[in-house]
């Protein structure tokens, strides 16, 4: 008997399409974002889904309810995207002009360094973690959909190929993919890792 997980990672929004970073902001989906939910949807149409969780932001508890419309979705605030503090709401260019020295640390030293205003990847993986101990142990044997962001996927993908944490950002996580892992005694094993290909159909 095993506990499958799918993980979702919410669809695109404006700040995501201005390539704009985006933690504790809470931005809503775009109309792609809504129509990449409404593909999955379908995708996901014949999947039997005993529990939907997902982090408390718009931008996923939207995805959510317009992929599983008829289930009940409970919110963690664990399962947010990592507070990127005075990061939020700039791109890569305006970060290299107003913050370039914190950014050259916070890349070089990503376990050590805390963005200023916002949190670290260590405390990022702590709550992560524990929203996952706490899906796990409610749902022994059944098939949970988890709707978050790309952060708490690649911390959940880091601890099962068993990467160090500094590797996190080097995991690819596209926007409205869906990953899918099978825990058989808490080990997971990956069946589907970061799936955007029902978005072309």
């Amino acid at each position: 008997m095993s506990t499958k997980l799918i993980l979702v990672r919410h669809g695109e929004t404006e700040w995501s399409y201005q390539k704009r970073y985006c933690g504790f902001t809470d931005i809503e989906l775009n109309e792609k974002g809504r129509q990449q939910a409404r593909r999955l949807f379908k995708r996901l149409s014949k999947e039997k889904i005993h529990k939907v969780y997902s982090s408390d932001m718009k931008r996923t508890v939207q995805f959510a309810k317009i992929v599983f419309k008829d289930l009940p979705v409970e919110e963690l605030l664990d399962l947010r995207e990592m507070n990127f503090g005075i990061f939020e709401g700039l791109t890569y260019q305006d970060i290299m002009e107003k913050y370039p020295r914190v950014y050259g640390e916070w890349l070089g030293s990503p376990l050590d360094i805390i963005i200023t205003q916002g949190e670290g990847l260590k405390i990022l993986a702590r709550r992560v973690r524990k929203a996952l101990r706490r899906i796990l142990s409610q749902n022994s044997n059944k098939t949970v959909a988890v709707f978050t962001h790309g952060g708490p996927i690649r911390v959940i993908l880091c601890d099962i190929l068993r990467l160090d944490l500094k590797e996190i950002w080097q995991i690819e996580i596209g926007l409205a993919s869906i990953s899918i892992i099978e825990f058989v005694k808490v080990k997971g094993k990956i069946h589907l890792l970061n799936d955007i290909s029902y978005l072309n159909g």
